[in-house]
């Protein structure tokens, strides 16, 4: 009986599995749980045939004195153990460095041989299967090596080639198109450490490879060569079949009409039966549009799109449909050349909606709808979950974009309007503009939540969970105010430049100046710091009202909502330090030109870890907890 393995575990494999499991303790999901479980089941249960023969045959020996004793078919506790940690880790950082995936979007239509693209990506699939073919079969050359030499070699190929080479033909799509840090990363990474962790084992003598079975090449002093491909396609089998799972998870959530309910935790079988899905039945138009959906978001809401990344499953990927929708119809009106085009846009908007929420909603009449619009956005808009949302509070957001039309028939005109002209003439003009623009999304944000919460058919006959809902619409509607505020507060300088002002005009006379002075000067005119101070008075006061109503949400999308409010309010704390600082509150590019406000990435990623953890959640500038 000896403590050496168990040392091995102490101080090498135990704490990075410690550190990974702090780290994303607030991002693991309960589908996360089950993959790690799957993984860790299935690597157990096919190594330890293949280990116990191997001890058997004396391929690799453990000396007593380096063991407790233990022994399950010859198998030391501390080698399960190990069966058990390594994958253990492997799937964290995997995990972690993914989270950001949609990898609905990997996926495409590979059985057209006319485009060129799916030649030379068969010519890659084709590729890897013939390298994982020839991997496997080296086993034979392996093992007629003169004296055994090549035992261990063999026994590593026959054993984990066949899986590599399944793996490899049933999840190549994403394995071939994630960016090489999604899967080289977790299998370099901990292959390397492990190399240490090997030779440092090897040179203690905790474990012993036979002489008589091994070629005698080592990797580096210590770490035998046969160890070094070990640890490589171990980390390689657990990589690759995480990525098979996220591909087959990817069809089940994203077909709604092949796979119409999504259990909380899907059965092996479906999981199976969508990675034998031919890529010939997938739904090409709704790929297409959720990854036309990202790349809007990605460019112009780092906010949600970081938030995004915290949801999962359907929900995740509707609301990236909803807020792209959103953005899109925004897009298209503030870029209108006039006020005629941009209400041809929202007119063009309306009759989309009411193709999509009637009830003969013929695929001739949604081409129709969708007519009007760039390519681009037909992919998006045409993907909104309607049979999730409500219409009014859509129609409401289309309302609340007649106010920007109103400012595109100001423009240009600075010098012969009044400020009575202005369409937001009072706070509580604001209001109503805030409330059609934002907090309908807000809302459509959360009837999305309780759609798509698990046993929500059961749960929404309670009297109290309905009392519980609509407490939360209510102020989810409010927090969407304290945000649009936060927006038009960093925005001054932007809008102005635009030919816009959304501050009251009101406010604004109380300091001495009015809208289109603000227009003029492009937001430096006097008193207009001290309007954006008290619009941020009164969103933090909002906010401050309604962040409580957040921890009454279903629980499987608290920390994402949690992320998505204090991501964007961090904005106005951003806002608060410049005016304290007593410096200018937009920034200067590289040319010299000034734009928005922004929160710096690293400060952002620590503000949405804090609210996953809820430790830094509902942090309130010292200043602004008045109303005004």
């Amino acid at each position: 009986m000896g403590l050496d393995y168990a040392w091995i575990h102490l101080i090498f494999t135990i704490p990075p599995a410690v550190i990974l499991t702090i780290i994303l303790r607030p991002l693991v999901t309960k589908i996360d749980l089950y993959k790690i479980i799957f993984l860790v089941s299935v690597a157990v249960t096919y190594t330890i045939p293949w280990d116990s023969y191997l001890i058997h045959t004396k391929v690799w020996t453990y000396p007593p004195h380096g063991i407790l004793g233990p022994t399950l078919f010859k198998i030391p506790l501390e080698e399960l153990f190990f069966f058990v940690i390594q994958t253990y880790v492997t799937s964290l950082l995997y995990i972690l460095v993914n989270k950001p995936t949609v990898y609905l979007t990997y996926l495409f239509d590979d059985t057209d041989p006319r485009k060129s693209d799916v030649q030379y990506f068969r010519w890659r699939k084709r590729l890897g299967q013939v390298f994982f073919a020839c991997f496997t079969l080296s086993s034979y050359y392996f093992s007629t090596l003169p004296s055994s030499k090549g035992t261990y070699l063999a026994l590593i190929c026959v054993w984990a080639g066949p899986v590599i080479f399944m793996l490899w033909c049933l999840a190549y799509q994403p394995l071939l198109t994630l960016p090489r840090s999604k899967t080289w990363l977790p299998i370099i990474l901990p292959t390397a450490y492990l190399w240490i962790v090997d030779t440092i084992a090897l040179l203690r003598g905790t474990w012993t490879i036979e002489s008589g079975t091994k070629v005698g090449l080592q990797l580096w002093p210590g770490l035998e060569v046969e160890e070094a491909l070990f640890f490589l396609v171990t980390n390689t089998l657990v990589v690759f079949g995480l990525t098979a799972f996220e591909n087959a998870l990817a069809v089940v959530e994203a077909f709604p009409d092949k796979v119409p309910v999504v259990p909380t935790l899907p059965s092996p079988s479906l999981l199976i039966q969508a990675l034998f899905l031919s890529p010939a039945e997938y739904d090409t138009s709704r790929i297409n549009g959720i990854k036309e959906a990202l790349k809007n978001l990605s460019a112009k809401s780092r906010s949600f799109y970081l938030a995004s990344s915290i949801f999962s499953g359907r929900l995740r990927l509707d609301l990236i449909l909803l807020y792209a929708f959103c953005r899109v119809g925004d897009d298209l009106v503030d870029n209108a050349g006039s006020a005629e085009e941009a209400e041809r846009w929202i007119s063009h908007l309306a009759v989309l909606l009411e193709t999509l929420y009637s009830a003969d909603h013929s695929k001739r009449k949604l081409d129709e709808a969708l007519a009007p619009f760039p390519p681009a956005s037909r992919a998006i808009l045409a993907l909104l979950p309607t049979q999730a949302l409500p219409s009014q509070p859509l129609f409401s957001l289309l309302e609340g974009f007649t106010s920007d039309v109103d400012f595109s028939r100001l423009k240009g005109k600075v010098s012969n309007r009044e400020a009575a002209s202005f369409p937001i003439k009072t706070a509580s003009d604001l209001e109503t503009y805030a409330s059609r623009v934002a907090s309908t999304v807000a809302e459509l944000c959360l009837h999305l939540v309780y759609y798509h919460e698990p046993g929500a058919n059961t749960k929404q006959n309670s009297f109290s969970s309905m009392s519980i809902r609509d407490r939360c619409l209510r102020n989810g509607a409010k927090m969407g105010l304290a945000l649009q505020y936060t927006n038009i507060a960093r925005d001054v300088y932007v809008d102005a430049r635009d030919g816009r002002c959304y501050l009251p005009t009101d406010w604004l006379l109380e300091q001495g100046t009015t809208p289109e002075h603000v227009i003029e000067t492009h937001g430096k005119a006097d008193g207009v710091a001290e309007t954006r101070e008290r619009l941020l008075d009164n969103a933090f006061a909002i906010y401050k009202e309604s962040r409580g109503a957040i921890e009454d949400l279903p629980r499987y999308a608290r920390a994402g909502i949690r992320v998505a409010v204090e991501s964007y309010m961090e904005i106005g704390r951003v806002l608060v330090e410049k005016m304290a600082a007593g410096g200018p509150l937009e920034e200067l590019s590289g040319s010299g030109r000034r734009n928005r406000a922004s929160v710096p990435k690293p400060r952002r990623l620590l503000v949405g870890w804090g609210a996953l953890t809820g430790r830094r959640s509902g942090a309130i500038p010292e200043k602004q907890v008045k109303t005004g």
